[in-house]
């Protein structure tokens, strides 16, 4: 819901009016009137004034405040309820992350691998904003986060708790076979004219009963679009283990293999990329976003409601009570 002014112009009257309002007050105070001289006016000085005099002189606030609403009236004030029309149809997309150990390697400045994946992934979901996105995770076994849903907050939360397979009470490990084909069973039953998977690894295939070409095959029997995104840098890097004893830092080299990764690709129609840092991660998700276009068509409609009446109601209630202050408690005596 928002407010606007249909006519904005009139508003520019109001300091004019503001002005003459307080101008007599000014005046009055600049200007000195004749007197007369007497001999002692200590009486008069110290002597209270009635509550009358005292508020006669605001009676011409109740004109004023009139002449206000009035020229607010004129601005005609409305209220808007923004509405989407949404036709076409979206993409549905299902993300597959790695939570093993290794994606706790620190070469991603100033964050770890799975740091940087779930804040680039947030940014991606943020631009999704007609798609149906589900996410999967894997590590030693793969487990569904949430189903492909509009409902993108609800993927926001997941993201944000989102932990190693270590911290999670997990076994560890990279079942890639078993994270896609979890992520591919999700879109088996999708109406989607254009079904993707988005898997993000940083190892070898090392656990789960299904091989990741094997997967792949099975995804593309069903039309799914597979891009893969290899992570981490190939020299040496530090990656926390956590144990019973506190964390410890283990400087290791960690595989990925890229040929896999680039043979599911090739196999559904998809496309296998490589990250070494954040920025290139960021570049990754942003061709991604690019490729897989939503066809849809959104038309805003935006229904307005006048509100000058409500400004004019009490614009003859204000008058009538000045006129019959002025003509009572408040007379003055010519």
């Amino acid at each position: 819901m928002n407010l606007h002014f249909a006519t904005p112009w009139a508003l520019a009257l109001i300091p004019f009016v503001i002005a003459l309002a307080i101008l007599p007050r000014i005046d009055r105070g600049l200007t000195r009137p004749a007197g007369m001289r007497f001999s002692d006016n200590a009486l008069v000085r110290d002597g209270s004034q009635s509550w009358k005099v005292n508020a006669r002189q605001w009676l011409p606030v109740l004109r004023w405040l009139t002449i206000v609403l009035v020229i607010i009236a004129v601005a005609r004030p409305q209220s808007g309820q923004a509405r989407e029309i949404v036709t076409g149809e979206g993409v549905d997309i299902v993300l597959a992350l790695d939570i093993s150990g290794s994606m706790s390697a620190e070469d991603f400045v100033p964050l770890d691998r799975l740091e940087a994946a779930k804040e680039v992934i947030a940014d991606f979901i943020s631009e999704r904003k007609y798609d149906r996105v589900g996410l999967v995770v894997f590590a030693a076994n793969a487990f569904t986060n949430s189903p492909p849903t509009i409902d993108h907050r609800v993927l926001e939360y997941l993201l944000e708790d989102m932990a190693l397979a270590a911290e999670l009470g997990l076994e560890d490990g990279t079942a890639i076979g078993m994270g896609l084909g979890a992520a591919a069973n999700m879109l088996k039953d999708s109406d989607s004219e254009s079904k993707v998977v988005i898997l993000l690894t940083d190892g070898v295939n090392n656990k789960g009963i299904i091989d990741p070409l094997t997967a792949a095959t099975a995804a593309k029997a069903i039309d799914v679009r597979v891009y893969t995104i290899g992570m981490g840098r190939p020299e040496l890097s530090g990656t926390q283990w956590r144990g019973f004893l506190g964390n410890r830092m283990v400087i290791g080299r960690y595989e990925l293999d890229e040929e896999t990764l680039r043979q599911i690709a090739d196999i559904t129609g998809g496309q296998y990329f490589t990250a070494s840092d954040l920025d290139g991660l960021r570049t990754i998700y942003d061709e991604i976003n690019e490729l897989e276009k939503s066809e849809v068509d959104v038309r805003r409609f935006t229904r307005y409601r006048e509100l000058a009446g409500w400004l004019l109601i009490p614009v003859p209630l204000l008058l009538l009570l000045e006129l019959f202050a002025r003509s009572t408690k408040f007379r003055s005596i010519p």
